[in-house]
């Protein structure tokens, strides 16, 4: 009898938001992704059943606003039950700073948001993490937040930015947090600046000049975000 495919669950919480290049290295893994429609209503398991992991995306709410989406107390029980089985956990943007949260670190407004392709300088510790293995102690990154977050409690800093101190952790041997997005394409982000046209208003984003960036640096974080995930992916078993 063949063995069903091993899956992990996707917490998505916008539909622009999704997989972008990791669906890539989960399909090497031969791992399929189950995604959850958190904003959309769809349920979060209490646990995460016979799931390999969890992957946590991006999106517009914030950890402290948890009685306007009060799902959000239910993605971090979930998240809570994958460290607690030490199965995998991959935290991207607001997934960073759920994650964070659920370690018990603070997660604040930033000094700003920071909008944009800036780079990032791997710590000591993250230049010799198995995930970053032959990635430049320094390389630009796609930046959409507004939030930040303390480092948790026996979490290893791998990653920082000239604006914000923690840009990416290690909690254990398989739970990491990134901030930053190494996963997006030029049509996703083509989306998102149509989705989200407000925001940049508000924070003097020009959005032309984001697409230019976007179109310059893209292909050289998708190659490094492909070797990431791939090695993500395969703490997955």
């Amino acid at each position: 009898m063949k063995n069903p495919q091993k899956h992990v669950l996707v917490l998505q919480h916008h539909r622009c938001e999704n997989l972008g290049t990791i669906a890539d290295a989960l399909q090497q893994a031969h791992i399929e992704p189950r995604y959850i429609r958190s904003d959309a209503g769809e349920p979060i398991p209490k646990e995460l059943g016979d799931a390999a992991g969890v992957i946590v995306m991006g999106g517009p709410q914030s950890v402290y606003e948890q009685d306007k989406f009060p799902y959000l107390r239910d993605e971090m029980r979930l998240i809570e039950d994958a460290l607690r089985r030490e199965r995998p956990v991959l935290g991207v943007c607001l997934g960073s700073q759920l994650l964070a949260a659920t370690l018990g670190a603070k997660v604040c407004p930033g000094r700003k948001k920071q909008i944009g392709w800036f780079p990032v300088t791997l710590t000591d510790a993250g230049a010799v993490d198995s995930l970053f293995a032959g990635v430049p102690r320094t390389f630009v990154a796609c930046h959409w937040h507004g939030d930040v977050f303390d480092l948790p409690h026996g979490a290893t800093l791998l990653a920082s930015s000239a604006l914000t101190a923690h840009q990416a952790f290690r909690y254990g041997k398989n739970t990491y947090a990134l901030l930053f997005h190494m996963e997006v394409t030029l049509p996703q982000i083509r989306t998102m600046v149509e989705t989200f046209a407000d925001e940049l208003r508000t924070a003097g984003v020009d959005a032309r000049a984001l697409l230019t960036q976007t179109k310059k640096h893209v292909a050289a974080a998708q190659k490094i975000g492909a070797g990431i995930y791939q090695r993500w992916a395969a703490l997955l078993g």
